[in-house]
């Protein structure tokens, strides 16, 4: 799993570069707990009350100790809506030991091997007529246009979520919290 993020993180690097967001900005709360950019993306999210059973997913996957380590990474967040909005009972399956590399897949394709803050995704849809192609550490495609103000993923299967809350920033990288969970195509 490491050497794919590894090696995820080497194409992104050599494919895209992202800026980062203008000093003075703060971090916004989520699911009623602040969020510390001195902080990693697993020590925050665990103090996120919308964001307990991703907490619990990664914890399942066994994907703790990446997510505490250096990145950078970008991760598109589901919140507990949007596992809660996945036909029923596809959680409890997805945490079962016997369907850890299923998780693990469906988990990796919320995550990014760069700092991606809005303001680029925004820059490099524009620049792309649209709509930017995003590749995951997990190897998933998703699609990244802009709807009204609102940045908007669309997974392989055709599912959009929108990115509710941009730019949670992290001692290595961001969050960005979505309103559905995203898919691989199989």
């Amino acid at each position: 799993m490491l050497r794919t993020l590894t090696a995820a993180a080497a194409l992104l690097s050599a494919t895209a570069a992202f800026a980062a967001a203008p000093s003075g900005m703060e971090n916004p709360m989520v699911g009623g707990a602040p969020m510390f950019a001195s902080k990693n993306i697993v020590e925050n999210a665990v103090n996120s009350a919308d964001h307990t059973t991703l907490v619990a997913a990664v914890k399942a996957a066994g994907l703790v100790d990446t997510l505490e380590g250096p990145g950078p990474f970008t991760v598109f967040a589901p919140t507990n809506e949007a596992f809660a909005m996945l036909q029923k009972g596809t959680v409890e399956t997805l945490l079962k030991p016997e369907n850890k590399a299923q998780l693990v897949k469906v988990l990796t394709c919320h995550v990014v091997a760069a700092d991606a803050l809005s303001g680029m995704i925004e820059q490099m849809i524009a620049s792309d007529g649209g709509e930017h192609d995003v590749t995951t550490v997990g190897g998933c495609v998703l699609k990244a246009k802009m709807e009204g103000k609102w940045i908007t993923l669309t997974d392989e299967r055709g599912r959009t979520a929108h990115v509710t809350i941009a730019d949670v920033k992290q001692s290595n990288g961001v969050i960005h919290v979505i309103d559905k969970v995203l898919l691989p195509a199989s």
